[in-house]
């Protein structure tokens, strides 16, 4: 396990800022704004608390803030400035921005201030789609390069699950499901415990007035054929981040289709980057590959599937 680190490269900082090096450089001789330790070799090595000066000064700058106004305001009316108008604006690198600042600093006050002004823009769904999956694409890189650590990376995950979970449970109180719809099962195959896809779709589908019976994070499969003790259609749905692996996901989709899905009307439904390791050709019918929501909303939940 990585260590939360404490000292970043100059790309480092482009990566997680989104400012070029090159303009560092300018904004670091010009006007100060960063102060690097050199190492024996005389390479530029910044510190945790340079970041995150960096990302409010980033914050500011990308809501149209001059640099040279920026670089004179004082250490204490910065953070001032960021919580009083840094969201105001409707752009989502801005919104993604905040988010990191509050990543970095593990502040989650400074989340939920961003989320809810956010919120009075825009639904869920916008939120979700367009700012917090970017984010965590972003994240992923960071993290794989160092530039974050895994601390870093749940710290904002479990928050984003927190708002699915709230806006589930409001869908759940406050809509009644039909039971002449399909029922979608939710789940992640075993060893899979990237759960993040599966809360959303399950927000997803719950909210297009359809039920859902939400499995959870590493499954086997052989556990999924009690259901067929409850009903004898289900619409199961996946997202595969990482597993099963290349070698394994063609025998893991063979065997799912011949005990769940062979001589039934279910069909799996699958989504996330594993999908590249999965060879369509040879697929059966009843397994479907999505590469984004919107063509999933389109084809099975705007109108009842089953007749």
């Amino acid at each position: 396990m990585k260590l939360i680190e404490s000292s970043f490269s100059i790309k480092n900082l482009e990566n997680l800022s989104g400012i070029k090096a090159h303009t560092l450089r300018i904004w670091e001789k010009r006007y100060n704004l960063l102060v690097p330790e050199r190492t024996g070799t005389n390479i530029r090595r910044y510190s945790l608390e340079s970041l995150k000066r960096l990302l409010n000064v980033t914050l500011l700058y990308n809501h149209g803030f001059k640099i040279s106004k920026i670089a004179s305001l004082n250490e204490n009316e910065i953070p001032e400035l960021i919580r009083s108008i840094a969201l105001k604006s409707n752009s989502e690198q801005v919104a993604i921005n905040a988010f990191k600042l509050a990543m970095i600093n593990f502040d989650y006050e400074l989340f939920d201030t961003s989320y809810n002004e956010i919120l009075q823009h825009h639904n869920f769904q916008y939120v979700f789609l367009k700012i917090f999956m970017p984010l965590m694409l972003e994240l992923g890189i960071l993290w794989q390069t160092g530039a974050i650590s895994p601390s870093h990376e749940q710290f904002i995950t479990n928050l984003i699950k927190q708002k699915l979970h709230l806006q589930t449970e409001t869908l759940q109180r406050g809509k009644q499901s039909r039971n002449d719809l399909p029922i979608f099962v939710i789940f992640l195959p075993e060893n899979e415990i990237h759960e993040l896809g599966i809360l959303y779709l399950n927000y997803l589908v719950l909210r297009n007035g359809y039920k859902t019976i939400f499995l959870g994070q590493s499954l086997q499969t052989s556990s999924l054929e009690t259901l067929y003790t409850y009903n004898s259609k289900f619409y199961f749905v996946t997202y595969l981040t990482v597993e099963p692996n290349k070698d394994e996901i063609m025998p893991f989709l063979n065997n799912f289709y011949i005990n769940l899905l062979k001589d039934r009307g279910s069909k799996l439904f699958i989504f996330g980057p594993q999908q590249a390791e999965i060879d369509s050709e040879i697929l059966p019918n009843q397994i479907e590959l999505f590469r984004s929501v919107e063509s999933f909303i389109s084809k099975y939940l705007e109108e009842p599937i089953f007749a």
